[in-house]
């Protein structure tokens, strides 16, 4: 049986971007089957998160590489190449992969690249059919314009970090960086989108995402509750705003997590845990009783929960089709049978021979035709600049 390409086989992407968003959008390309070509810049020694440790892949030696865990994360399926983009040799090796590429993507702040010819509107008005897709803090436009975007500032502007954490404690982030992962989903989606209007039109176009303008979009209920009450929602810890009881509870052993969703799951729950006239209180028979009352109901079903053991009470609960769940730490997520089932890790092998292999968070998408490749791990540094230049370089003969 043949071996399945990807879904974007034959796409060239030159990535010129680093750290989180933009590796995140390159990685799911590459994926899904297309060529990414990685620049870094020889004068920081690559892409800044190979220096953000503590965890780092070995060598056949047992010494720490340039592998980071925080650059696996994000640089699977790729191929690194060192170009100093200050350079008039650096440059005219970059428009000439531009001139072969389906997709350029870059972070640099808006005008960045404009003293080096690599800037949007010099590379589609010499290439057409060139999706061009930038990424920066605030976007191209706007009075934050020339800010800088890191994640931590864009969940603070964004935000989401005024409704997370608990709610007499201080805002909290995301414990990862959510902004910059879901900008790089919609770099994706846009990427994806305008490859479809160019390969019917034979137009290319620049599409401008912000981290900011990401995090807004995905406020979601919250975003919008506040925009039809003209009132800012509060931090509720794990509770949900427009669900009760959704919440972290204390078991006897522990904390589970408890989520009905409508008001004849409240009624099995409070059946289960033998709560007597709870589900036929007034104030509770519906959920926005329960919302309206939330400070009541608390107290009346928390010491049940709190009397068992978590596995029981998950049973019990399980029992009736109540949604209910543990509350992993990650290792245990990413170790259990329903992760192991769906191929949650990967272990790829890195380019030394000797050297230990890699586990890494594999793609959640499922195709029935074509399938996630795992090609190439996670490059070191610069490993593939003489085998792309040679291909694809100034100096070679290959077609577009």
């Amino acid at each position: 049986m043949a071996v399945s390409k990807g879904a974007l086989d034959g796409l060239f992407v030159l990535d010129l971007s680093r750290i989180l968003a933009g590796p995140t959008c390159t990685q799911l390309l590459g994926d899904l089957g297309a060529t990414v070509i990685k620049v870094e810049n020889p004068q920081t020694n690559g892409d800044d998160t190979r220096g953000w440790g503590p965890h780092y892949a070995t060598d056949a030696n047992g010494e720490k590489t340039d592998l980071s865990a925080y650059f696996m994360a994000a640089n699977r399926n790729k191929r690194s190449i060192a170009v100093d983009i200050a350079t008039e040799e650096g440059q005219r090796t970059l428009r000439h992969l531009a001139a072969r590429a389906d997709v350029v993507i870059e972070n640099f702040k808006p005008d960045g690249l404009k003293r080096y010819g690599l800037d949007h509107a010099t590379l589609l008005g010499a290439h057409p059919g060139l999706v061009y897709c930038s990424i920066s803090g605030f976007g191209q436009t706007g009075p934050n314009r020339s800010q800088p975007g890191y994640d931590l500032m864009a969940q603070g502007f964004g935000g989401i970090m005024s409704i997370t954490g608990d709610p007499d404690g201080a805002p909290t982030k995301v414990g990862v960086g959510i902004a910059d992962v879901m900008c790089g989903m919609y770099a994706t989606i846009g990427i994806l989108a305008a490859l479809r209007h160019r390969d019917a039109t034979g137009e290319g176009q620049h599409i401008d995402l912000a981290l900011v303008d990401a995090s807004m979009a995905w406020l979601v209920n919250e975003g919008v509750n506040t925009l039809i009450s003209g009132q800012d929602p509060v931090r509720r810890g794990n509770a949900h705003p427009n669900i009760v009881p959704y919440d972290a509870f204390a078991a006897a052993d522990g904390h589970i997590l408890l989520a009905v969703g409508n008001d004849a799951q409240f009624a099995r729950f409070c059946d289960a845990l033998e709560i007597p006239g709870v589900a036929q209180d007034p104030r509770f028979v519906t959920n926005l009783g329960r919302i309206e009352n939330r400070e009541a109901l608390m107290p009346l079903i928390s010491p049940a929960m709190a009397a068992l053991p978590k596995a029981a009470l998950l049973d019990r609960l399980h029992n009736v089709n109540v949604p209910c769940g543990p509350i992993h730490t990650i290792g245990e997520a990413l170790s259990s049978p329903q992760a192991q089932a769906r191929g949650a890790v990967v272990t790829l092998d890195l380019p030394d021979p000797d050297a230990p292999p890699v586990q890494l968070l594999g793609n959640p998408l499922k195709f029935s035709a074509t399938p996630v490749r795992y090609d190439r791990a996670p490059p070191r540094f610069r490993q593939d600049t003489d085998e792309v230049l040679e291909t694809w370089g100034p100096k070679s003969d290959a077609p577009r």
